[in-house]
């Protein structure tokens, strides 16, 4: 008898195990274990397309799915993630749509306080979004702002004025550092604790791609008239070093950061090197040999690599997935000006 009672406890206490590990791993919603794309859109409200990691499950407009006739907003920019939601910029309506990142369910909407939003981060409670707000490439406007959002009220509670253009936004160490993408060759640096704007770092032509990894930033500054530069700014003291790509190369478009390597693209191919290189790679991982036309999109992720065709910016586009080997896992038709991957796992 004693030994039935045993093993009754044994077998209970490994069926809860095994149903506790069950739930760890269930799904959250119809959208874990998978990645979006968000469609930038033309002069219809953009979209954000999902597949799932094997491809077994794709939706191509997952917010109409779930939200009905309700809309993103033109020319859908970013995606921002802080626990279990998601915020979608749509720069073009002056608005960010909050919504569960699993189940992609509205939750609220941030449409006040808002110029042409471009990019965003969090930290502590709150949203940093970099607005360009009068922008001009013609008159290079210096008017751009951060919006703070309190996320308890998603109110714009506070604008922080950056005194130039601004663009990609990071946050590492308790400091935003933001981009300038019309070249006034200035990284600019915001203190959260003080509330100050920092002296910026003076790193050359206009950049836009910014990664941190190891304590540095990895930031890319295409160039239509010298050579693309990778440049790492250490951040504990602020020094900067550079990597020129070969003008014989082409103009670089894209970087990311996987696994201490960087990516990059120049044209429709894509190179690596460590994040301890200080030379460019002398040829591709591979170039792309699909139908890509106009890469407008670019990320790496587990030994995948992410390109989107921005087509024509009228018609539905495409993307497409490679192994770093440059074999085709899979090709996806998506919406409109396809313009980045939000990883969502």
């Amino acid at each position: 008898m004693k030994f039935s009672k045993l093993l009754l406890i044994a077998l209970s206490i490994s069926l809860f195990a095994s149903c506790s590990s069950d739930d760890d791993d269930a799904p959250k919603g119809a959208y874990d274990n998978g990645f979006f794309i968000l469609n930038e859109g033309s002069s219809d409200a953009g979209t954000v397309s999902f597949s799932s990691n094997d491809f077994s499950i794709f939706t191509k407009d997952a917010y109409k799915a779930e939200n009905g006739s309700d809309v993103l907003g033109k020319f859908v920019q970013n995606i921002f993630f802080e626990g279990d939601k998601a915020y979608i910029i749509a720069g073009g309506s002056n608005v960010i749509n909050i919504v569960n990142r699993y189940t992609f369910k509205l939750i609220a909407k941030v449409d006040s306080g808002l110029v042409n939003p471009r990019y965003g981060v969090i930290k502590d409670g709150k949203a940093y979004v970099t607005n360009a707000n009068s922008y001009s490439a013609e008159t290079g406007s210096t008017d751009d702002y951060i919006a703070v959002i309190n996320l308890a009220t998603n109110v714009v509670e506070s604008k922080i004025a950056l005194n130039t253009t601004g663009n990609r936004i990071i946050e590492e160490g308790g400091k935003l550092y933001i981009t300038d993408p019309l070249g006034t060759d200035k990284l600019s640096i915001y203190n959260i604790a003080s509330k100050t704007l920092e002296a910026p770092i003076t790193i050359g032509y206009g950049s836009d791609s910014i990664e941190e990894e190891n304590g540095s930033l990895f930031i890319l500054q295409p160039s239509y008239t010298a050579s693309s530069v990778i440049l790492k700014v250490k951040i504990s003291d602020k020094s900067v070093s550079k990597i020129e790509i070969p003008e014989s190369q082409g103009v670089a478009g894209f970087l990311d950061i996987e696994d201490n390597k960087v990516y990059y693209t120049v044209a429709n191919s894509v190179y690596s090197i460590t994040t301890s290189a200080t030379a460019a790679a002398t040829s591709p991982l591979f170039t792309a040999t699909s139908d890509l036309g106009y890469l407008y999109g670019f990320a790496v992720k587990d030994n995948r690599v992410f390109l989107a065709d921005g087509g024509n910016f009228k018609e539905d586009s495409k993307a497409y997935i490679y192994n770093f080997s440059g074999s085709l896992l899979k090709e996806l038709t998506v919406g409109v000006g396809p313009n980045g991957f939000y990883f969502n796992d």
